[in-house]
């Protein structure tokens, strides 16, 4: 997968993307991600890339040609464009899913007040929202899309199965874990885990899961009988 991501702050990144999965994948070849600096797409000494809003108001907007002049450098015929803002679908599982598959992706991070609207309507392919809230920047949440993203590339993940059985990966979140050892402060594995009974965990895991799910997040739930 080739990933362009265009922000104002490139450097925010080198941590988090240069350490554990994400790194490891590059490293890897598995993942291919360019950090771009929407400020090199400007004209003029002092690099600008926003302005004042029309018909007033607080702050500033990102301007569309630079952004334009970005995006086109970048795009190829199988590439997606996704906006990170709030006003996007909310990001989930099945979504980190659907983007995993796609050849070519740029994420293009929201700053100060917003985007020219020509930049939603003339350049994305979609918008993405990690969650009811409002950040600095879009780069936290550019992170948090690739890290989803990237971890569901065949090959990126120890085990290819790893990620089959994690919360959301089934519409319910995770049954419970446990490792040694066997009893820990008084606190004990169940005794089904101990059984050697494959069948009979599965089932105990499949309950657990449905109850913690029914527990702590009954929309879920809710969300899986309205589909079906």
């Amino acid at each position: 997968m080739r990933l362009d991501i265009i922000t104002l702050f490139p450097a925010m990144f080198s941590g988090p993307f240069d350490e554990s999965i994400i790194g490891r994948a590059r490293k890897a070849g598995h993942v291919d991600i360019n950090l771009i600096n929407l400020r090199d797409f400007t004209h003029d000494k002092h690099r600008t890339v926003d302005d004042r809003p029309y018909g007033g108001g607080a702050g500033m907007v990102l301007k569309a040609e630079p952004m334009f002049e970005a995006v086109e450098s970048l795009r190829s015929p199988d590439c997606r464009v996704i906006l990170m803002t709030p006003q996007g679908r909310p990001f989930r599982q099945a979504v980190a899913a659907e983007m995993a598959v796609v050849p070519h992706l740029i994420l293009i991070c929201g700053a100060y007040e917003g985007f020219d609207e020509r930049i939603r309507t003339g350049l994305a392919d979609d918008e993405i929202s990690i969650g009811d809230f409002v950040l600095t920047n879009g780069n936290l949440a550019a992170m948090i899309v690739t890290d989803a993203v990237v971890r569901l590339i065949p090959g990126v993940l120890g085990c290819a199965t790893s990620a089959q059985d994690e919360s959301f990966s089934h519409g319910r979140l995770e049954y419970p874990q446990y490792t040694r050892p066997e009893d820990f402060r008084g606190m004990r594995v169940p005794d089904i885990l101990l059984s050697g009974n494959h069948q009979e965990v599965d089932k105990w895991r499949e309950r657990q899961a449905l109850e913690r799910t029914r527990n702590r997040r009954p929309d879920l739930i809710d969300n899986e009988l309205t589909q079906g």
